[in-house]
């Protein structure tokens, strides 16, 4: 997962999501968003609307956690909800027209497998070789009801696919942490779609070839999503954390989930 805009976006992207949800302490300390001419909203006090936004905790073995009672959480299940009416809308068309192959589209990263401990113990910055030795330990928890949706599209006869920003080199690791978190349905090739520079897909023709990748997320994203219902699905919904996770149209319905941490172009 490529995050050049980390540190820049704590001040700017988080600003925005800590004076939304905590809007009358924002106002109090009299404080704008990055892209006043004002002052920006105080780092400090930023990272501790997002410790309390996530509720967080450390469990005996010290790794960060959220909290199932934080407002993170209690966001997750309204989403959660509505996701789960779209899927029974999808299945119940499906199961009364012929030839209908509803799917689904899940990103990975803080979209189903969480990274706060991450955020947590490098404050919010991001550094390539600490990250790919995170994700390499297969050891994330899941996000709050994440493993429990995947399963749920499964048994309604709804087809799942993931598209993430990890890199095909991370497959084994993100095969094996979603195993781990509950989330064994198709973990295959042909549902799993990751970056592969190397060797793109001819669907990313436009934008990538062997050796020379240029795909903005949303380009790399989309075009994935476009594929996919080249083969005759229909995305009834698409999940992710980011904006460029969702955007690029090929879904009939995008869910946002909260990740006030970091921010993808």
């Amino acid at each position: 997962m490529h995050k050049p805009l980390r540190l820049a976006a704590l001040a700017a992207a988080c600003a925005v999501a800590g004076a939304g949800l905590y809007g009358a302490g924002a106002a109090t300390a009299g404080q704008s968003t990055a892209n006043s001419t004002r002052e920006p909203y105080n780092i400090g006090l930023l990272v501790k609307d997002i410790d309390t936004y996530y509720g967080i905790t450390t469990d005996s073995a010290g790794v960060y956690q959220a909290s199932p009672d934080s407002p993170y959480a209690k966001d997750l299940a309204r989403i959660d909800a509505a996701a789960r009416k779209q899927i029974d809308r999808a299945a119940h068309k499906a199961a009364h027209h012929k030839g209908e192959k509803p799917a689904v589209v899940f990103d990975i990263d803080d979209t189903l497998l969480l990274s706060l401990d991450y955020e947590k113990r490098y404050n919010y910055t991001y550094n390539g070789t600490t990250w790919a030795e995170y994700v390499d330990k297969a050891d994330r928890p899941g996000v709050f009801g994440s493993a429990e949706l995947v399963r749920y599209a499964h048994a309604k006869g709804v087809e799942v696919f993931y598209n993430s920003g990890l890199s095909e080199a991370q497959r084994t690791a993100a095969v094996a942490n979603l195993k781990k978190i509950g989330a064994d349905v198709n973990l295959d090739a042909a549902h799993m779609f990751l970056k592969d520079k190397a060797n793109p897909p001819a669907y990313l023709a436009a934008c990538a070839t062997p050796g020379a990748w240029n795909c903005t997320t949303v380009q790399y994203k989309s075009g994935t999503r476009k594929h996919i219902e080249s083969l005759g699905y229909d995305i009834v919904a698409n999940f992710g954390d980011q904006y460029s996770d969702l955007d690029g149209g090929y879904a009939d319905r995008t869910y946002k989930l909260p990740n006030p941490t970091y921010f993808v172009s």
